[in-house]
């Protein structure tokens, strides 16, 4: 358990109290998971949610590396003798990482420095009788440690020495060190040039060719483009900051005015900022820079991943996925209702292989046999074109639709996808997946790395294992929200339920695939694996559609069953029949059940999934279409009114598809006639939107559109 200190540090971080802390902490010590306690879990946390808790989780794994760390930094301390109750107290009570190294460097092991050769040719008295101010003059002072067999000729030799000790002494002083990276923080500059190389040629980071951002301002984007960039050896860039002033400063804060050998030291002082410190505090900005960003950027591409995630599904509708191609034709797959492969077949609608005849006979043979209601077409390569001719050939309320079809190659040449199709090739992996998305986003996507979906800014330069954990943590929460039928669900699907993971969610489905369907809920038990832990945490999220009873297709947790039954009994009702009666739910006094097991919110809850048994968080399905004869950059003109999909949310705009195979850019100060200090206050992915051609720049292929005046 935390200690008290450690307690009400992340009290602070999470902006809860400290009951709510301390049943987090407890939940999660018992194995709960956050999507459960966020649900099932509101009268011990006060009804916190997941982003809270999340906050907390993470605050106790960071003072958990922190206390690891501590535990090396005191022990290498006390070995070397130098540890003091004082040293030791303050160590205990630091909570960041930075403030920790900078008391622990001093006593850090250290390759061989100018001043530790010093120290060997015997020269640290000296550097302590001149801080200490004694004796009546430098040169006399010096003249004593002259010793030319240890390497000392001269007077100036030995003062030279003795200032490489007093630098380091300086340059480890950890006051110091946080005044310097605390006055860089707030008045340095990062200047970015282009390369020699590159002056006088254009390319994608050409703005940042003569740029200069203060280091407190820069936003988490331009740093990262800065960044790759530089690693693209396009620009080159530094850190600017004052440091005459700096010197001065600290000058005056760390000698005495009275100090004997002021003017000594404070030549000492300055060599200390600018060979020792500086540098080492400008990798530190730097690395808090590139930190920060990640975190921004990783919380935009979280963000962006949950609303596609959560975009809405047409449902179970017989679908004809199709793969578009030039030269090597369309691909097109026949799926029933429920994503299962019927048929397939290549069609050549297109130039260069023109057969609109045949691909017409091809496509509307697999939709009259199979009973199709849908096409749905990936928006890659020829998608307008392909789209142009499926709506002049399928028959009259058939559904045309443009879906996203990125990860859709990613996922065709993967793992899962080879299990689920080992007899075919990844053309017609990559058709059923566009095909499965149109039917039910969130089961396909789940089979896709995350950051091969392309809903984030810069998602390979940013620290992988923070965007992994925190994407991993998006697709979870939003598996759990919008609930699992475990009768249909994939393997990949299930292992993202709340307490289940990959070797149980296999389990499941082997389960099924021998025992057919699952009658209620209580019939998991009877899963290999599946023991009473991983009951609690994940049944409230599984969905049983026409079983034993109805609750088990409700978001209700069976540990609450015996309380619905007793709210049918009060209300005169069968269980069934409290179902979806908003008469009898409406006046139900719910505070004569109140206990300490189950409080109002649990009850409020129970009542909300009584009303609307299973809903799905996800937005009813709307048909889109974009303009007619608008297919390539060729087509644009300024002025152009257009609809358009939003593919992307960054922190400098949204990226629009108005199908032309390059998506468009809505700088965030086009967004609107307000001023908007975020993108994401405006639009989020899969946001359908009208949109104005501003510009377009054919050579580097850049749209630039405006939600402005429309």
């Amino acid at each position: 358990m935390l200690n008290g200190k450690d307690r009400k540090w992340l009290m602070g971080e999470a902006w809860i109290s400290a009951p709510q802390v301390e049943a987090v902490e407890e939940l999660l010590a018992q194995g709960c998971t956050v999507p459960f306690i966020a649900r099932y879990r509101k009268e011990k946390t006060g009804g916190l949610d997941e982003v809270a808790i999340l906050s907390v989780e993470e605050g106790l794994s960071y003072l958990k590396e922190l206390s690891d760390r501590k535990v090396t930094v005191l022990k290498t301390i006390e070995e070397q003798g130098k540890l003091t109750p004082e040293l030791r107290g303050k160590i205990e009570a630091i909570h960041g990482k930075q403030e920790l190294e900078d008391l622990y460097l001093p006593f850090k092991p250290k390759r061989r420095t100018k001043g530790t050769m010093a120290r060997e040719q015997g020269l640290a008295p000296l550097a302590n009788e001149i801080l200490s101010g004694s004796g009546s003059g430098l040169e006399g002072l010096a003249s004593k440690f002259v010793n030319p067999e240890r390497g000392v000729e001269t007077v100036e030799a030995a003062l030279a020495g003795a200032g490489y000790i007093v630098a380091e002494l300086f340059s480890e002083n950890a006051d110091f060190r946080k005044r310097v990276r605390d006055f860089v923080s707030r008045k340095g500059v990062l200047v970015s040039q282009a390369a020699k190389e590159w002056v006088d040629k254009r390319s994608k980071f050409e703005q940042y060719y003569d740029y200069r951002e203060a280091v407190s301002m820069i936003p988490s984007h331009r740093m990262l483009a800065i960044r790759r960039g530089e690693r693209e050896k396009v620009l080159r860039t530094k850190l600017e900051v004052d440091r005459a002033f700096i010197g001065r400063l600290e000058s005056e804060r760390m000698l005495p005015v009275s100090h004997p050998y002021r003017e000594w030291l404070a030549v000492v002082l300055d060599d200390a900022l600018i060979r020792l410190v500086l540098p080492s505090i400008e990798l530190d900005i730097r690395g808090e820079l590139k930190k920060r960003a990640d975190e921004e950027a990783v919380s935009v591409f979280a963000a962006n991943l949950e609303k596609l995630l959560l975009a809405a599904p047409a449902g179970t509708i017989p679908v004809l996925g199709v793969d578009p191609g030039y030269r090597t034709g369309c691909k097109i797959v026949a799926l029933n209702a429920t994503g299962k492969l019927l048929a397939h077949d290549v069609i050549y609608p297109t130039k260069p292989r023109e057969d609109t005849e045949t691909s017409g006979k091809k496509a509307l043979s697999l939709i009259k046999e199979y009973g199709l209601k849908a096409v749905a077409i990936g928006n890659g390569t020829a998608s307008r074109e392909t789209e142009a001719f499926f709506r002049s050939v399928v028959p009259d309320g058939t559904v045309v639709a443009v879906v996203s079809e990125s990860g859709a190659s990613v996922y065709s040449a993967s793992n899962v996808a080879r299990e689920e199709f080992p007899e075919h090739d990844v053309t017609v992996r990559g058709a059923v997946s566009i095909g499965r998305r149109f039917q039910d986003p969130l089961s396909e996507l789940v089979k896709i790395d995350p950051k091969a979906i392309g809903v984030g800014q810069y998602q390979h330069d940013v620290n992988q294992a923070l965007l992994k954990r925190k994407l991993d943590s998006t697709v979870v929460s939003v598996v759990n929200r919008v609930g699992v039928d475990v009768n249909t669900a994939s393997r990949h699907l299930l292992s993202y339920v709340s307490g289940i993971g990959e070797t149980l969610a296999g389990n499941i489905v082997s389960h099924r695939d021998e025992n057919g369907p699952f009658q209620s809920r209580e019939s998991l038990k009877t899963v290999r694996m599946f023991g009473p832990k991983a009951f609690q945490q994940s049944a409230g999220f599984l969905r049983i559609r026409n079983g034993e009873t109805p609750l088990d297709n409700t978001g209700i947790h069976p540990e609450s069953y015996e309380l619905v039954r007793k709210m049918a009994k009060l209300a005169g009702v069968k269980v069934d029949a409290l179902i979806q009666n908003d008469e009898v739910l409406d006046e139900f006094p719910i505070e004569k059940l109140v206990t300490d097991a189950f409080g109002l919110p649990t009850l409020r809850d129970i009542v909300k999934e009584l009303k609307v048994p299973g809903r799905d968080p996800r937005e009813k399905y709307e048909p889109f279409e974009f303009a007619e004869g608008i297919e390539t950059l060729a087509d644009l003109k300024e002025e152009m009114i257009l609809n358009g999909i939003v593919t992307n949310v960054t922190d400098f705009g949204a990226f629009v598809d108005i199908g032309v195979h390059q998506d468009g850019l809505v700088h965030v100060s086009q967004l609107s006639n307000r001023f908007v200090k975020s993108p994401k206050d405006v639009v989020s992915v899969g946001d359908r939107v009208k949109v104005k051609v501003i510009s377009v720049d054919r050579e580097l292929k850049r749209i630039s559109l405006s939600m402005k005046d429309i």
